[in-house]
């Protein structure tokens, strides 16, 4: 007997959270010269280059990108691991550590990046907080599913 019921909606969320926190615009530099999209690909050059303006990628981030991919797929893969609920909380104490990793590779990375520039973040940067507290929600829910099996067991 399997009870597969809110975790999976709540990993799904999770999923869903850093699956877009991986493709959008995270915020922006700006500077008296120039402005810069932070994604967590890297740091971009907005607009065209007039002049002799700068153009393309100011730095490059594909380690962040792949952390928070990685945060977006296991989430994933969580869920189709209904048949064994203990790995499945070792995933999610995984998936706690790794989202961690992200909030602080997300701030070093923003502290670090341009002195003398000012930083105006987008709301996705929410999304691993949030994905923080449904991955939590899961948790609990296969704790408790677990802990409903085993007393299912031990009437049998």
């Amino acid at each position: 007997m399997i009870i597969q019921r809110w975790q999976s909606v709540m990993l799904l969320i999770a999923c869903i959270l850093m699956a877009t926190f991986s493709f959008v615009s995270l915020g922006q530099f700006q500077t008296e010269d120039y402005s810069l999209n932070v994604t967590s690909l890297g740091i971009f050059y907005e607009g065209e280059a007039t002049g002799t303006g700068a153009s393309g990628v100011y730095a490059s981030t594909y380690y962040f990108f792949a952390l928070s991919l990685l945060t977006a797929v296991l989430p994933l893969i969580t869920i189709f691991l209904f048949r064994n609920p203990k790995l499945q909380i070792n995933l999610c104490k995984l998936e706690l550590l790794l989202l961690i990793g992200v909030i602080a590779t997300g701030v070093f990375e923003s502290f670090y990046a341009i002195d003398g520039a000012t930083l105006s973040w987008s709301s996705a940067v929410c999304a691993p907080f949030l994905a923080i507290a449904f991955t939590i929600r899961a948790w609990k829910f296969i704790k408790k599913d677990l802990n409903l099996l085993r007393s299912a067991d031990r009437l049998r």
